[in-house]
């Protein structure tokens, strides 16, 4: 991986968050064409649907660059490979709401439960936010799990989702670049 491409925004323990980039498109989509591990937890209703193509990806990309998207690509710092992305999505002064993908390869490594306090610091304490919030699929116990532990608590429930929550309560940290 060329890292003087993947500019550094933020860091934890062992994850640096940099922008997103096309030099990892075919990352992105090994990712996002994961239907067992990774699509049908982030895409609501599941529909069989055409893999996302690189162009597809190129051109999400661009548009997080483009509309300045509050989207990081999370490397590992040891080999700088490929984690998964996190986001904090339709901020507004108040509050932002959390996304995250972890590539199914990085599943299970802990990577959420370090990627999760260390988005909510740098929402909370450079943005400015008061409250994190997050849809989750009731069937994905696993991220459910993480999410409690990082400090989200549920305050509602649909058939499709759990509704979770995090306020800018107790002093977080990371590592700025």
């Amino acid at each position: 991986m060329d890292t003087i491409t993947l500019k550094t925004v933020f860091e934890s323990e062992n994850i640096r968050f940099v922008e997103v980039s096309e030099s990892l498109v075919d990352d992105y989509l090994v990712m996002i064409n994961d239907v067992e591990n990774v699509q049908r937890y982030i895409r609501r209703t599941y529909t069989p649907r055409e893999p996302f193509t690189g162009e597809q990806e190129i051109g999400w990309v661009n548009e997080q660059i483009r509309e300045k998207t509050i989207v990081f690509s999370m490397m590992e710092k040891k080999n700088d490979s490929f984690i998964g992305n996190i986001s904090l999505m339709n901020p507004d002064d108040y509050a932002a709401e959390l996304g995250i993908a972890v590539t199914a390869a990085k599943q299970d490594s802990g990577y959420g439960s370090e990627a999760i306090p260390a988005i909510l610091a740098y929402g909370f304490d450079t943005l400015g936010l008061k409250k994190i919030t997050l849809k989750v699929n009731p069937e994905n116990a696993r991220a459910i799990h993480v999410y409690n532990k990082c400090g989200f608590r549920e305050y509602d429930r649909t058939y499709e989702h759990i509704f979770m929550e995090a306020y800018n309560k107790q002093p977080l940290s990371y590592n700025k670049s």
